[in-house]
């Protein structure tokens, strides 16, 4: 088999993410060498075998492994078919140093939730716009590895803070077209990220991204059925680009905003 290099990587506008990195090799071999952030990575296809801080270790099906900074490591295929793998080298900000001596000990995680949920962010880092959904999801996610890396007995069960539910929701329908970072949000409702999601995702059923966008989508709907031209709903409704609205008004309405529009058209 003929060696194989497919790679993607980009900087995302999501403050905490350094990079994101999509890899598919059959042969490289990385040497020894450290990076000066946290490496978060998931294996799609075939396997990694690794040496961290001078010990044997590999990513076993459906793990996450997090590889702590200034830590030095490898990597080479495990497989003959190589690997393919998404990685994400998170800043500092994001998981402390007093994290890095547990990461050493039990970089490979095995949790379908968290396994889940950084796949699903870095579906969100690859489309423009939604970096509301992806603050989200990394501030979840970030949690549930500092859980990982430093147990707490179990909390209570958390009563839903509604009245913060409220007024972040107050915030969203303000900010429908300008939009609103997690953490402008969290400064100006004096509230941590991961509270302010699950606050408003246990009040509403719905996530403060999800809320978002649904609501720029109904915007969308009008403004097309009032004869508006597709390609300048997109500004006016709130959406990065054409693109990000066509994406999320198919997911929601299951059509496109130009088959959309001629529905409503006289004749039609």
């Amino acid at each position: 088999m003929a060696a194989r290099q497919e790679i993607h990587a980009w900087r995302p506008r999501v403050a905490g993410v350094a990079e994101v990195f999509h890899a598919h090799f059959t042969e490289h071999a990385y040497p020894m060498h450290v990076h000066d952030v946290w490496t978060l990575l998931i294996v799609d296809d075939g396997a990694v075998r690794y040496d961290l801080d001078r010990h044997p270790h590999g990513t076993p099906a459906d793990t996450v492994t997090l590889l702590p900074p200034h830590v030095p490591h490898n990597g080479s295929p495990a497989t003959a078919r190589g690997f393919r793998k998404r990685v994400l080298y998170l800043d500092l900000s994001q998981l402390g140093a007093e994290l890095v001596g547990p990461a050493v000990d039990r970089p490979e995680l095995a949790d379908a939730l968290l396994r889940r949920r950084v796949g699903r962010l870095h579906t969100a880092l690859a489309a423009p716009g939604d970096e509301l959904e992806a603050e989200s999801r990394l501030t979840l996610i970030r949690e549930r590895l500092r859980a990982h890396l430093r147990p707490r007995p179990a909390a209570p069960a958390r009563v839903p803070d509604h009245g913060l539910a409220h007024r972040l929701r107050e915030l969203l329908d303000a900010r429908l077209l300008q939009g609103l970072t997690l953490a402008e949000a969290a400064t100006l409702l004096h509230a941590h990220p991961a509270h302010l999601v699950r606050a408003f995702s246990g009040a509403f059923g719905i996530a403060p991204h999800q809320y978002l966008t649904t609501l720029r989508v109904g915007r969308a709907r009008r403004m097309l059925l009032d004869g508006v031209p597709p390609g300048e709903v997109a500004p006016s409704a709130g959406f990065y680009d054409q693109s990000h609205l066509n994406r999320h008004f198919k997911k929601v309405v299951g059509t496109t905003p130009g088959h959309y529009a001629r529905t409503g058209a006289p004749g039609v």
